[in-house]
């Protein structure tokens, strides 16, 4: 993992910054509210939340260096087949070629399909390193 990492930071300064493009996401569920909260001395802090209604939310976008593009929201959590129809059906249309697709290593980034999906667009794929335990 560490000569992974020395690898990464060495290949950096050979990359152009204009063409890399890194996608991550990230996602919210309706039950992640507050148990406590700040108020007023003597008033009741008063808070809600769905009932028995509880959703995930996964947002995806790519960052380039003058940025955001691609942004998608998906109802539930992200899986390779989702991903993969966000790579074909948002990413790509946005992709150039000689971009420089970065990511890290979530198991759905790893579905083939996805690396086809952007070389087929010009572009190359590139894993980040794994990340310190």
């Amino acid at each position: 993992m560490a000569q992974a990492r020395l690898e990464w930071r060495e290949r950096q300064p050979s990359l152009t910054s204009a063409r890399l493009v890194f996608i991550d996401e990230t996602w919210a569920k309706t039950n992640m509210v507050r148990l406590r909260g700040r108020c007023e001395r003597g008033t009741r802090l008063i808070d809600t939340t769905p009932h028995g209604h509880w959703k995930t939310s996964t947002f995806i976008a790519a960052l380039r260096e003058d940025g955001l593009v691609a942004p998608a929201v998906f109802d539930g959590a992200i899986n390779a087949d989702l991903f993969l129809c966000y790579v074909e059906q948002v990413l790509v249309p946005t992709l150039r070629a000689g971009d420089i697709v970065v990511m890290d290593n979530l198991s759905s980034h790893k579905k083939p399909a996805v690396r086809q999906a952007i070389e087929a667009a010009g572009a190359t794929l590139l894993f980040l390193p794994a990340y310190s335990p």
